[in-house]
């Protein structure tokens, strides 16, 4: 992997947390890539990691030919300083040349290994996974693993073992005996209206999840969702989507930061784009915090303007 445009350096300070140890990824249980509203996967084999701390000169560094180890990637993706305190959401997607999120309804076959890697860290650094219902049901969601790799810099941030998984539902139509409800490592949380069917309420409960009530009818506001798993402690946010989710997201204008990866595949056919749903009035801006490259894929960071 190889920096195309320059990192950010605002949290090198905390980058000691992911050195000197060596790392490695193992491969993700089916169902657990199924960011970008679509396709389950593997989060990919990671690389052993250098024998020092990582600081944001070392990420800065043109790197040719080598994957980067969990240190540097959590270092370029670190949410910024602020989150700790407010809420931060960002956004985890994948799209080819051509604009599809997607290829026969998931995200697999335009994927990488990197973009896998990427995609392990991301959920890493979070406090909460946001994903919409149709995804749980279609890809069979299952919870964030807790993962020794990132336990110490979880714990120096406040964090719990593993991001909880919050599934946002108007009908709360899921099958609480999956592991996403029954096992994971945190309990699920989920996000409905007050209008709710009082028995899936009972019965979300009953499976150990939380029920966060986010909307005033059967549906969620995305912006009281936001508002919401803060009020919980949780400010570093992560939407895996679907592109439905993302587009409610954008519509509201909540979401801090996009990152994306261009798979330089061409595809045709009508797939989905990452985002849809209600169009703005006025696109949002958002600018070029970093890129990298690997195998041609480009892994971009872009942020509110």
């Amino acid at each position: 992997m190889r920096r195309l445009f320059p990192v950010t350096e605002e949290t090198a300070a905390r980058a000691g947390a992911f050195g000197g140890s060596a790392v490695a990824e193992g491969a993700a249980a089916p169902g657990e890539r199924p960011g970008h509203g679509s396709g389950a996967g593997a989060e990919g084999p990671g690389s052993a990691g250098g024998g020092s701390a990582v600081t944001a000169a070392t990420v800065g560094a043109d790197l040719v030919d080598r994957e980067w180890s969990l240190a540097e990637l959590a270092l370029a993706y670190a949410y910024p300083e602020s989150a700790g305190r407010e809420v931060w959401l960002r956004a985890n997607m994948v799209s080819t040349l051509d604009g599809a999120g997607q290829h026969d309804g998931r995200s697999q076959p335009i994927s990488g290994a990197a973009d896998m890697r990427i995609f392990g860290t991301l959920r890493a650094l979070a406090d909460v996974v946001l994903v919409g219902a149709e995804t749980v049901r279609q890809e069979g969601y299952r919870p964030v693993r807790a993962r020794a790799e990132f336990a110490a810099a979880r714990a120096a941030a406040g964090q719990g073992q593993a991001a909880a998984v919050a599934v946002v539902s108007a009908s709360l139509d899921l099958d609480f005996s999956v592991p996403l409800f029954t096992s994971p490592p945190v309990p699920t949380l989920v996000l409905t209206g007050a209008a709710a069917a009082p028995d899936r309420v009972a019965a979300a409960e009953q499976a150990g999840a939380r029920v966060v009530i986010a909307g005033d009818g059967k549906g969620v506001d995305p912006a009281r969702a936001v508002r919401a798993l803060a009020g919980l402690g949780h400010t570093r946010l992560l939407t895996e989507g679907g592109p439905r989710l993302l587009g409610q997201f954008v519509a509201a204008d909540v979401l801090d930061e996009l990152c994306l990866t261009i798979s330089p595949m061409l595809t045709a056919g009508d797939a989905q784009r990452i985002s849809g749903g209600p169009r703005v009035a006025v696109p949002h801006r958002f600018e070029l915090v970093s890129l990298l490259e690997e195998a041609g894929f480009l892994f971009g960071r872009y942020r509110r303007s």
